[in-house]
């Protein structure tokens, strides 16, 4: 805890040193920005200056060639000089220097040259010097100078040099004049006081004892500024500054004199040791390629943590006991979660390990063999004499397994392990076994289970059991099967060993359940776009009145629009709606669309529900939308599907009675399917039976299904119901049909169902 409180404290001073650096830092970039930005106003000057001795030279080849106007432009010329040296008074000379017989008779030279004296007054120090004589020729254009043309150059930076002439040591800005063509015709310079740089450089101030500095690029010290008192401390520093040669080492800047980086990347630091005093250093080279840089003692940076450090050590114990607290706090909660840890691994009733920690022992693992033991009618027992008794049935079947384990040899490399996975279901893993040796051992144990007897208040009850058995077998690509697989197709073996009554059942990956399941998602998947998409169609199939020989009604059946298999039909989807609760959803969309599709035709049209889509309050609220707002409800008919399981007759009733007052009438479709199909025809209300196609599809040859098609023929007209023949699909079916006297036919005979309504006009006999 004590180490952790140091660490806090080491990290808390680390992180407010980084703090004040920053801050020397925005100090730094305020003196810097300072000094470039006089820098690049005296670049703009002296390119200005430039520029007006260019102007005024056009100015003089234009004028007439006369004394007197030579004499009012080099007037004029030497008053703008004045104005800038007076309106700057950082400027302590400007010049403009021309080449011989510029503005000047041939081989003379017209150069004024202007200064500043100590007491502010300006002066003409020259008017004809030759500019290649002058002290900062040699420091700025001396090496280009022979070239062809200089109009590519920029403005140029002397270092600092004295000048005799004026007995003072400036920084020269040189900025060559060029005609058309490039050719050079003199140089503009303006000359920066070194005094003027001394006040510049002084204004910064970081902490007591920092300095501040200005070297040219000759390493130069231009000017220095201390806190400090003590001149010979003051040379020490200036002179271990100049000594750091930081002018080389400023690298990594582009070549040429001028760097015009932002100030983040110029920025270099390093330590610096003063006579045993360690400095922290910050500089960079200005746009006239000078090093500016800042000096910090470090002592003064730590200076400014001393508070914090102090407050800290006297909340050190404090925060140690608070740490101690937390720290014990933090192992009780961390105790309870390997508690909670071990409890979602655990079954709470059986003790014994659960669905998640077996699929944790599954992992990685190869030649696993899975057992599932699934207690017979359990669901019963604990219906018939309480949860109580369930566990304790539970309880027993726990105990006889672990003795089984013991006390019976098994074909398996170790001891199998014991898992409760769900209220009635167990499970045995374990490795290495062959198949018939695994199917031993279960018919042994299922055996044995079954002579075990649990005696619940004077209630006996036994352990019967069915097995599934898997095993982890490599894929065709050789992956092995992941552990959620290898439980799935245990519980696949297991459902088949309920199902046909046997004691146990291996997984047979031949049968491909597993892709039934797949192609099971795929059509949710499918069915599930459709719907977002808008890709379901009603398609309409014909019926055909066989006592006036025409097409009256249209039954509305669902397809889905498939870009790969064009339009599905229904019984490709409809049971996976079911399971995955879209049919009422289906239901609503196609009540939708038949109500559109015949809101301007004059047929009669039929609409299947389910018993779901009748209970269900959303699509009951849709159809009465649709009838109140149209004039349609003596044209819709509604199929209630006769092999669908009416739990409520009740609510059959009341939709019957409901739609029926908008005049709309009810078919039974799929008569003869069910058990039950004429207690439907006595309990509900309905206008027309719909004949199943199983009786009606064998109906030319088959003289049992003619006979009881002819019964329920009968039964429906002595009820005064209409018939409906389904799948007539040839002219033999139709006579038979129309000999019965079956009021429509409807199937391939006569059309099936199609995106339009076909045969409008069809006639048939």
């Amino acid at each position: 805890m004590f180490l952790l409180s140091r660490l806090n404290l080491s990290y808390s001073q680390e992180a407010l040193y980084e703090l004040r650096r920053a801050q020397i830092r925005d100090e730094f970039f305020t003196g810097l920005a300072r000094i470039e930005a006089r820098q690049i106003a005296l670049e703009r000057q002296v390119t200005t200056l430039a520029t007006i001795g260019e102007t005024f030279y056009r100015l003089s080849l234009e004028k007439q060639d006369t004394p007197e106007v030579e004499h009012e432009l080099r007037r004029q010329l030497e008053k703008t000089l004045q104005t800038l040296l007076e309106r700057d008074a950082g400027i302590s000379g400007t010049g403009l220097w021309y080449q011989p017989g510029i503005m000047a008779p041939t081989d003379e030279c017209y150069a004024p040259y202007l200064v500043k004296t100590e007491a502010g007054d300006v002066t003409i120090q020259s008017q004809s010097a030759d500019f290649r004589r002058t002290g900062w020729f040699d420091l700025t254009l001396g090496k280009a100078f022979g070239r062809n043309s200089v109009s590519h150059m920029r403005v140029l930076w002397s270092p600092v040099y004295y000048d005799e002439a004026t007995g003072r040591a400036p920084l020269t800005l040189a900025k060559p004049m060029t005609r058309a063509g490039g050719e050079l015709i003199g140089v503009a310079t303006i000359d920066w006081d070194s005094e003027q740089i001394v006040d510049l450089v002084s204004v910064t101030e970081v902490t007591q004892n920092s300095f501040s500095f200005l070297n040219d690029r000759n390493n130069r010290n231009l000017s220095s500024r201390s806190q400090y008192d003590d001149p010979v401390q003051e040379q020490k520093i200036i002179d271990a500054v100049l000594a750091a040669q930081l002018s080389k080492i400023a690298v990594n800047t582009p070549p040429g004199p001028t760097d015009r980086r932002p100030p983040e990347k110029r920025l270099r630091t390093r330590k610096l040791d003063v006579g045993g005093r360690l400095y922290e250093l910050y500089y960079a080279k200005t746009p006239a390629g000078m090093i500016y840089g800042t000096g910090v003692p470090h002592d003064e940076i730590d200076r400014a943590l001393a508070p914090m450090r102090d407050i800290n050590h006297r909340i050190l114990l404090i925060t140690g006991s608070a740490l101690l607290v937390l720290s014990l706090y933090l192992l009780y909660r961390i105790i309870q979660l390997l508690r909670e840890l071990q409890a979602s691994y655990t079954d709470v009733l059986t003790g014994l390990p659960n669905r998640m920690r077996l699929l944790r022992d599954l992992q990685d693992r190869r030649d696993a063999c899975l057992i599932l033991l699934n207690l017979n009618r359990f669901k019963e027992i604990n219906s018939l004499f309480g949860n109580e008794c369930g566990n304790a049935v539970l309880l027993a079947m726990r105990k006889q397994l672990r003795a089984f384990i013991r006390t019976h040899a098994y074909p398996f490399e170790r001891s199998p392990e014991l898992y409760r996975l769900s209220s009635d279901e167990f499970a045995l893993l374990s490795y290495g076994a062959a198949e018939s040796r695994v199917a031993t051992f279960v018919r042994t144990l299922t055996e044995f289970l079954g002579a075990q007897k649990v005696v619940w208040q004077q209630q006996t009850l036994n352990l019967n059991a069915s097995a599934g058995i898997a095993f982890q077998s490599e894929s065709p690509d050789h992956d092995v099967a992941a552990p959620d697989r290898l439980l799935s197709r245990a519980t696949i073996a297991l459902s088949q060993a309920r199902e046909q009554r046997h004691r146990l059942v291996f997984y047979d990956q031949s049968q491909e359940i597993e892709k039934g399941y797949e192609k099971n998602i795929l059509w949710a998947r499918r069915l599930k776009q459709a719907i977002e998409t808008d890709a379901l169609r009603p398609y309409f199939q014909p019926l055909h009145d066989n006592r006036t020989g025409t097409f009256t009604k249209y039954e509305c059946l669902m397809r889905m629009e498939d870009p790969e298999h064009g339009a599905v039909t229904a019984s490709h989807f409809i049971e996976v709606a079911s399971k995955v609760r879209l049919n009422r959803q289906i239901t609503r969309v196609m009540v939708e669309k038949a109500f559109a599709a015949f809101a301007t035709e004059p047929f009669e049209f039929s609409i299947n529900l389910s018993y779901v889509d009748i209970s269900d309050p959303e699509t009951l609220a849709l159809i009465l939308v649709h009838l109140r707002s149209s004039n349609v409800g003596e044209r819709v008919i509604f199929e209630i599907l006769e092999s669908d399981g009416i739990a409520n007759y009740d609510e059959v009733l009341q939709f019957i009675e409901t739609v029926k007052c908008f005049g709309c009438r009810i078919a039974i479709d799929d008569f003869g399917t069910g058990y039950s199909n004429f207690s439907h025809l006595l309990k509900l209300n309905v206008d027309f039976i719909k004949i199943d196609g199983s009786l009606i599809r064998n109906l030319a040859q088959d003289h049992k299904a003619f006979l009881v098609t002819k019964g329920i023929v009968q039964f429906a007209q002595s009820m005064d119901i209409e018939t409906v023949a389904e799948f007539v699909h040839s002219e033999a079916v139709q006579e038979r049909v129309v000999a019965l006297g079956i009021d429509f036919s409807q199937g391939e005979y006569f059309g099936m169902p199609a995106a339009e309504l076909v045969g409008r006009d069809r006639q048939r006999g």
